[in-house]
């Protein structure tokens, strides 16, 4: 059965309480962080409380993800709400200027890990090493990226897989095409 009522996800809160604790935050370390009660803090992540523009920058800074991520909220049909993400309706995560574009593939963030779909711009590299207490696994759809993981430089190309176990790495994708990748992240850091 199939309705066309299209509703607001309800996500924010599920999402804020899934990157506070992927940082390994208590409600307590959240509300004193941005002077509020912890009350204010659990209100918002059950969806009972709307945190305004200015708080929602403060917790993207506190939490370190892109402000557009707790502003990209999907309206989705009532029957695909939370289960279906269509290709136009993905929501932009990271800053993109070292041209990597990304897109959270999951409904949202409320799963033990996050699926995200990755364009790395020819030319392009990450700029930083980068370090999280995560375990991720990558599939390269298209292109080729170079990835340097604990020091070493692999090649990754069309279909191959890897995967990155709270190690540092950086990508880099010194070709002429884009190269495009699917993660699973576990835990979501985004």
């Amino acid at each position: 059965m199939q309705h066309d009522t299209i509703l607001h996800n309800k996500t924010l809160g599920a999402d804020l309480r899934a990157l506070r604790k992927a940082r390994g935050l208590t409600l307590q370390d959240i509300a004193d962080r941005l002077h509020r009660s912890v009350g204010w803090v659990s209100q918002v992540e059950r969806d009972l409380s709307e945190p305004s523009i200015s708080d929602l920058r403060r917790i993207a800074k506190l939490l370190d993800v892109p402000l557009s991520l707790l502003f990209g909220q999907v309206e989705a049909k009532a029957d695909e709400a939370g289960v279906v993400v269509r290709a136009g309706a993905r929501r932009p995560i990271g800053n993109g200027s070292s041209g990597l574009v990304e897109e959270l593939l999951s409904p949202d963030l409320s799963d033990d890990f996050e699926v995200v779909h990755s364009t790395f711009q020819p030319h392009s590299r990450a700029g930083e090493v980068i370090t999280r207490p995560t375990q991720e696994v990558g599939y390269l759809v298209s292109g080729k990226l170079d990835l340097i993981i604990s020091g070493t430089r692999f090649t990754i190309e069309t279909g191959d897989s890897f995967r990155i176990k709270e190690e540092p790495h950086e990508w880099i994708n010194p070709y002429d095409t884009p190269a495009v990748a699917i993660w699973v992240i576990a835990p979501p850091v985004y």
